[in-house]
């Protein structure tokens, strides 16, 4: 029998989504899936494709930033079928904002950072970078040293 008639096991979903069977078992536990996962008559999961992309989507909202909870309350909405799609697209709206956000803070981190990159070259290149963000002697005198 082929995968499509048969489902698929915990260890094939374990190895098309990279999670690890604990995780899918916690997402089993936490009710993040879309629908009860049904189980072969000696107990074993038998996932189908639809839950591999669910659980793609899901990768996703995690490496996102997206809790755990309001994962949950995604599923709970999507689950419960149509008529909710304003509820949906508000939480995924309040999370595009939280990951826009987010990639502003990093982006300035990373203007900071490349400064400092920018500023160690030129450094390096002009044989000056002897010293740079050294510790101060003891005897120094407080802002004596250079922040470059």
């Amino acid at each position: 029998m082929s995968e499509r008639t048969t489902g698929l096991s915990i260890g094939k979903v374990s190895e098309a989504t990279g999670m690890s069977v604990h995780a899918l078992r916690f997402f089993e536990r936490e009710g993040l899936f879309l629908r009860e996962i049904p189980r072969s008559g000696g107990g074993q999961r038998i996932y189908a494709q639809v839950d591999v992309d669910w659980l793609s989507l899901c990768n996703r909202l995690r490496a996102s930033g997206m809790p755990i909870a309001t994962i949950r309350e995604f599923a709970a909405l999507v689950r419960s079928g149509p008529g909710n799609e304003p509820d949906r697209l508000a939480l995924l709206r309040e999370h595009e904002r939280d990951v826009q956000a987010r990639i502003a803070e990093l982006q300035a981190c990373l203007a900071v950072i490349h400064t400092k990159v920018v500023t160690y070259e030129e450094h390096l290149r002009d044989g000056t970078a002897a010293g740079l963000w050294s510790p101060m002697p003891a005897d120094a005198t407080p802002g004596a040293s250079r922040p470059d």
